[in-house]
């Protein structure tokens, strides 16, 4: 080995000692894992940047059920009882869950609509 080879791998061996260099190698680690959590929180749906209006459904058909409402500055929560529902009002239909995950809905049929109709020439 020559003496200039056997100077330049001494001159690298010497780097790699510095621990200034095993610092600033991890001041970079720092740097990308805060931009990555920078990322995140934008793309986070609470973000408070993001939008005016958002909703968000957690735990959905579960008895431990919650609906988070976003409008504005103003964050609602609604949290399932497990109880029905009470108060006045009509049937305004059903809706059925079909096999492949749709919902149908079938409004109800109005009381007077459910009369059969009058046929003529026929007498009840």
């Amino acid at each position: 080995m020559s003496k200039r080879q056997f100077s330049i791998l001494n001159s690298l061996d010497a780097d790699d000692d510095d621990p200034v260099l095993s610092t600033i190698n991890l001041i970079d680690v720092f740097m990308v894992v805060i931009g990555m959590l920078m990322i995140a929180v934008i793309n986070n749906p609470m973000n408070p940047f993001a939008q005016d209006k958002l909703t968000i459904i957690r735990n959905e058909g579960q008895p431990n059920m919650e609906i988070i409402t976003k409008e504005g500055q103003k964050v609602t929560r609604f949290k399932a009882s497990g109880a029905s529902g009470e108060g006045d009002g009509e049937k305004a239909g059903t809706a059925y869950r079909m096999k492949d995950g749709t919902m149908v809905y079938v409004p109800a049929v109005p009381e007077a609509a459910k009369a059969p109709a009058a046929v003529p020439g026929v007498r009840p």
